[in-house]
């Protein structure tokens, strides 16, 4: 059986060795150590973002039937590899920048948390891409995300939390434009399906998003983490009531679909993670998931019948619609909820209106164009691009001991 298929051993072991020898050396460089100094982050807090981004979409990318090993495990493999290289991006910078190292416990969340990109990006090319070039989409989407980041706090005085809160629309965009340059599945890909029980571990891992989104909304707000933590259930639990109503409406048989339910119970703590710290009125957070969820659902049905097929997108995870509208929706509900709260204020008004628009149209065109350039990059030949007939296929990859056996 390994004969059918490539063997990685000459490249992936010496790439990860390269990259871990690098952090090492560049560790050592530039004198990182543990500070004892008080952390703004609670340790509590920062394992609830740990859990949401392993545990949580190690699980909710498990819905492909044939395609679970490699779900969670290279989940897990980006991500220890992109938090290092995080963690050394923010201090190289600062290094160069002059500027102010932040304690340790806060790096390392916003490590974790710029992580969430990464893999919603890879969402979009699950099945399709080997472990060499999922390693190097991580490593380019970290630096270009950081750049684009540095750009919107630094010229545009958007504030840190909220240029962090981007995460969801970079991750969405980067891993489209990737997905455009890969050949499309066939419609009629037997192994491009789900079957109940990884429906059942999908779901699972949106049950551990659902839990620790407030967390992840708060985590990183300079204030009124209460109000952050609260607004975001609320929206949470309202795209989840959205959801089930809306799936009932919109299939044939008038039953629950899970996909629907996988997706769109997620889209108000997207939604509302830009304005959570500052929404007054709970009322506010509850809309925003209801029209999220409902973005979300009708979204699936358009963008997967039009826009996907006349662009030749293959979106695999459904990010678009999961993450990229409900992002974009709460970006604009951002801008609006800050004209309402300062309409009084005109001669300054239009002007912080612009820059928070600009930002958000900043970052969707820097993770467009970047990954338009990464997706090309990585169909070089160096990169033995996994055949079509290969997709979603975990035997590539991994040992199966009895493959005749419940797979």
């Amino acid at each position: 059986m390994s004969s059918n298929y490539r063997n990685f051993r000459n490249s992936v072991p010496w790439l990860i060795i390269l990259l871990e020898a690098a952090f090492i050396i560049l560790f050592y460089v530039f004198g990182l150590g543990s500070d004892a100094s008080q952390s703004v982050i609670s340790y509590p807090a920062f394992q609830d973002v740990s859990h949401m981004v392993i545990f949580g979409f190690g699980f909710f990318l498990t819905f492909l039937k044939r395609y679970k090993f490699s779900s969670t495990g290279f989940n897990l493999l980006i991500i220890v590899l992109g938090v290092q290289c995080s963690v050394l991006t923010e201090v190289v910078l600062a290094f160069f920048l002059q500027s102010r190292i932040e304690d340790d416990l806060k790096r390392i969340t916003k490590a974790v948390v710029s992580m969430t990109a990464v893999v919603i990006s890879t969402g979009a090319v699950l099945g399709k891409t080997n472990p060499v070039q999922l390693i190097l989409m991580t490593v380019v989407e970290v630096l270009v995300f950081r750049l684009s980041r540095w750009i919107n706090t630094i010229f545009l005085q958007v504030p840190d939390n909220i240029s962090m809160m981007h995460v969801h629309l970079f991750g969405a965009y980067f891993g489209l434009a990737v997905s455009s340059r890969f050949s499309e599945p066939s419609p009629r890909s037997e192994k491009n399906a789900s079957t109940p029980k990884s429906h059942l571990l999908s779901m699972l891992g949106t049950l551990f998003l659902w839990v620790f989104w407030p967390s992840f909304n708060s985590v990183l707000a300079a204030d009124s983490k209460s109000k952050a933590i609260y607004n975001t259930y609320f929206a949470l639990a309202v795209s989840a009531v959205t959801a089930f109503v809306l799936s009932v409406l919109t299939t044939k048989d008038g039953k629950f679909r899970m996909s629907h339910i996988h997706s769109a119970v997620l889209a108000g703590g997207v939604a509302v993670g830009y304005a959570a710290h500052s929404i007054e009125y709970p009322w506010i957070a509850m809309i925003l998931g209801l029209l999220a969820s409902v973005i979300t659902i009708l979204g699936s049905y358009c963008l997967q019948r039009c826009v996907n097929a006349t662009l030749k997108i293959h979106d695999s995870s459904g990010v678009h619609f999961t993450f990229g509208l409900p992002a974009v929706l709460g970006a604009v509900a951002q801008v609006i909820l800050l004209v309402i709260k300062n309409w009084t204020n005109l001669t300054s008004l239009g002007f912080f209106a612009m820059i928070h628009i600009g930002a958000f149209c900043f970052t969707i065109s820097v993770a467009l164009v970047t990954g338009f350039i990464t997706g090309l990059i990585l169909n070089l030949k160096l990169f033995k691009t996994v055949p079509v007939s290969k997709y979603f296929e975990d035997q590539i990859y991994w040992e199966f001991p009895h493959l005749a056996v419940g797979f």
